[in-house]
């Protein structure tokens, strides 16, 4: 990757400094201020979320009673008045569960339908469960918000990937009820638009002990304040997502009032690493790939390490990773591979065996930050 154009729009803010103008100095400051950033962050940028349910049902489909076997059932939940629902699909593992989960909502992606990806985890006793969020809404610019969860809740303001959000959390209540899930070892994962929204649902839901965006482009884990280009591999030149680029192509997915920002992003009141900070502490895996510009490599990777002050509080720096793999956009094999050697570490204490981690494919440039994680005794 050979960086041509890096031009930074601002300074990112400090996500440890209250509203009235104080500082977070300990982990409990960190809780009230987690709070607090749900209004720039989640209200802001993706419309707000949808409200708890009042129901959930999970009617079987095709539950084999041979252990090892795929198990389909239809989630309803929502309202009574205006439920909404969608199908998951189970890839069990041998034996008897409760089994660890990586929740994957991108089955309207061909790559989540190749039964290989199934087979990496369930013979490592990880059961993978996907869906299809464009059930949940339809991924359709200018939708009518009158069917699915927008039809739910009609007097609500959030968008598409608010929406997907929720189903991941919703997906997961209906493995625990069923008594199928492990709840201490619970993985959020998904690609570009579906890694928007695994991103979301983990920073909100505290239940993910592991959170995997895969290639989240503007609008979720890349920085906003950045704009690069690059000439990749094939000796073309990309250039990065910006959030003008998102908000017009992609109006359905964010909240009516980030339209505001697109020519003004320094005067954002947040950038992705708060999103990615209210995952801390737990494990946040952030995949990328070198030639994939779109996504913005030195963006994300901004991002990331502002947000590892926030992990640096609880002490667990390390619950902070990124790795880049060749190639372009897409949800690899080799994407999957490192994504178990994580749970395997979460679940068993296997040490990670990839030099990968951690590594850039760029020479870094220097932070556009200069806040850091409080020390002891700071006011």
């Amino acid at each position: 990757m050979d960086i041509l154009q890096y031009e930074t729009l601002g300074t990112l803010p400090d996500p440890f400094l209250f509203e009235d103008g104080t500082r977070v100095r300990t982990v409990d400051d960190w809780q009230l201020k987690r709070r607090e950033l749900i209004k720039p962050v989640i209200e802001l940028q993706y419309g707000g979320m949808p409200p708890e349910p009042s129901f959930l049902e999970c009617d079987p489909l095709c539950v084999p009673d041979r252990p090892g076997r795929m198990n389909i059932w239809r989630i309803r939940t929502g309202t009574r008045e205006n439920p909404v629902s969608w199908t998951i699909y189970a890839h069990r593992p041998d034996g008897q569960g409760p089994w660890p989960v990586v929740i994957d909502g991108d089955l309207c992606y061909g790559c989540m339908q190749d039964p290989g990806i199934a087979e990496r985890f369930t013979r490592n006793g990880i059961m993978l469960v996907t869906f299809n969020r464009d059930e949940i809404v339809p991924d359709m610019r200018n939708p009518r918000r009158t069917g699915n969860l927008y039809g739910t809740y009609p007097e609500m303001r959030f968008g598409a990937l608010a929406a997907w959000a929720w189903g991941f959390s919703r997906t997961l209540d209906a493995l625990l009820s069923l008594g199928i899930a492990d709840s201490s070892c619970v993985t959020f994962t998904g690609l570009s638009r579906g890694g928007k929204a695994a991103l979301l649902a983990g920073a909100l839901d505290e239940r993910a002990a592991i959170v995997c965006p895969e290639g989240t482009c503007a609008g979720s884990g890349s920085c906003y304040r950045i704009h690069m280009s690059a000439l990749i591999s094939d000796g073309t030149v990309e250039r990065s997502e910006t959030l003008k680029d998102v908000v017009n192509a992609f109006p359905d997915w964010f909240g009516p009032d980030l339209k505001a920002y697109e020519d003004n992003e320094a005067s954002l009141p947040f950038d992705s690493h708060m999103l990615k900070a209210m995952v801390a502490p737990r494990i946040l895996f952030d995949c990328q790939a070198e030639d994939d510009i779109w996504s913005g490599p030195i963006n994300s990777w901004m991002t990331d390490i502002a947000a590892r002050e926030v992990w640096r509080l609880f002490g667990k720096e390390d619950h902070i990773l990124w790795y880049w793999r060749k190639g372009r956009h897409g949800h690899l094999p080799e994407d999957f591979d490192m994504l178990l050697e994580v749970i395997q570490w979460k679940r068993d204490g296997i040490p990670l065996r990839s030099v990968k981690f951690r590594k850039t494919p760029f020479v870094p440039p220097e932070p556009i930050f200069s806040w850091r994680c409080p020390g002891p005794g700071e006011e």
